[in-house]
């Protein structure tokens, strides 16, 4: 992978990566703010300005104008918010790079933010906060990062409260952008069929005059667990979903590529432990998978599942013996490498495109201010040894350490408790 970094003077990083064989490009803007960065009153506010980007600009005075001029020359462009980032992207015809270029530089730096349109989104945005309600396999992970984090806001919904989202004015939105959307914490990635140069001379133009103040640092988290515990969020559903996971290490711990083969051996891919015990042989479930989510100061591995109202306790206890099986003996040689050629296979198919390219680029940049490329990255991750997994293993395996969120019509825990508390 080849790519060029280059820092404006007002502190906004430029990333340009020309890739061969493709006929798309990328335009990706991602500033590394999110929802762990509101005040209580302000939760929900950086998900909301990320939907009030696409209402109107000076020049494009209206969303119709927006959607129409991307959707006229066959393009996809989103944007999404996450706790500690927000991106704002559009992938098109390379011949049409320079319209999407124009598009998303107007509507990260000049929208409207009109008052009428704040009051009208609000409505479309408590109907997206319902939406999550009715999807509990989504939602399983908000109540296991609300376990985890608590009151903190770490542990509070990306989309906010009801009451915030109503409460929030035009001031709101302005006073918040003047603090977080700053140059210095600011990525411009394009990635595709491009000219480097020009299209370096092209974001010199749009960004030149972006503010370059420092932002607010975060507030980090507290962690201080001391027994297992237990998040039941009583609803109707059909099935049950649960989230079974540990505290584990934040984004830059020394052991965080063991973390990745690890969370792939157990529950990965269809040929994982979680995979084969759960779904193959116990039928207990149609999905099951395990992952690893690190922040900056942070991390956990989780395993997630939807089951029979009737399976959960079995479910639990086959969930905790694949964790104690694997902090208790070593792993083959052979499912070590497979887990190792997994993680390499799935990240070179996902960088055949504009779109992931410019995505894995900002996204490191964003986090931590470097980049790896894919083969520093593989050399990382071939380094993990059958001791590493097995020590990662023992280390956040501990009775201590677990946490299980449930979302079904499930009223006393304390048969799950005692579940975790034999572990």
């Amino acid at each position: 992978m080849r790519y060029t970094k280059k820092k404006l003077k007002n502190g906004l990083r430029v990333i340009t990566a020309p890739m061969k064989g493709t006929e798309t490009a990328t335009v990706l803007v991602m500033v590394g703010v999110g929802s762990r960065y509101e005040s209580e009153t302000e939760a929900g506010l950086s998900h909301f300005i990320e939907h009030m980007m696409f209402k109107g600009t000076k020049k494009r005075p209206d969303t119709l104008n927006i959607a129409e001029e991307l959707d006229s020359i066959g393009g996809e462009y989103n944007a999404f918010t996450s706790k500690n980032r927000t991106g704002y992207w559009a992938k098109v015809d390379a011949t049409h790079l320079d319209t999407a270029l124009d598009v998303v530089a107007d509507i990260f730096l000049n929208s409207k933010l009109e008052s009428k349109e704040i009051e009208r989104e609000k409505g479309a945005i408590l109907q997206e906060l319902a939406m999550y309600e009715d999807m509990p396999m989504r939602s399983i992970e908000d109540t296991f990062e609300n376990l985890l984090y608590g009151n903190q806001k770490l542990g509070r919904e990306i989309i906010g409260y009801k009451k915030t989202v109503s409460a929030f004015k035009r001031k709101n939105f302005v006073d918040y952008m003047n603090k977080f959307y700053v140059a210095n914490d600011t990525v411009v990635c394009v990635a595709g069929k491009i000219d480097e140069k020009e299209v370096i001379q092209k974001i010199e133009k749009y960004f030149s005059k972006f503010d370059g103040k420092e932002k607010p640092e975060f507030e980090k988290v507290k962690e201080d667990q001391k027994s297992p515990k237990i998040k039941i969020k009583e609803k109707k559903t059909d099935q049950t979903h649960l989230a079974l996971g540990v505290r584990a290490y934040d984004d830059n711990h020394k052991d965080r590529y063991v973390l990745s083969v690890l969370s792939t051996i157990l529950g990965g891919n269809m040929s994982s432990r979680m995979f084969i015990s759960i779904r193959e042989r116990q039928g207990l479930a149609y999905y099951v998978r395990t992952g690893a989510e690190r922040y900056e100061d942070a991390g956990y591995l989780v395993t997630n599942s939807g089951v029979e109202h009737k399976n959960l306790s079995k479910t639990i206890e086959s969930i905790l013996s694949e964790y104690k099986k694997i902090a208790s003996k070593k792993i083959e040689n052979k499912e070590l490498q497979k887990a190792k050629d997994y993680l390499k296979g799935t990240m070179v198919m996902g960088l055949e495109s504009s779109d992931e390219v410019a995505s894995f680029l900002t996204n490191q940049e964003v986090r931590k201010g470097e980049i790896l490329t894919p083969e520093e990255i593989f050399e990382r991750i071939d380094q993990v040894s059958i001791q590493d997994v097995l020590r990662v293993a023992k280390d956040i395996f501990k009775k201590e350490n677990l946490n299980l969120a449930v979302i079904g019509p499930h009223e006393n825990s304390k048969k799950f408790k005692a579940i975790l508390d034999n572990f």
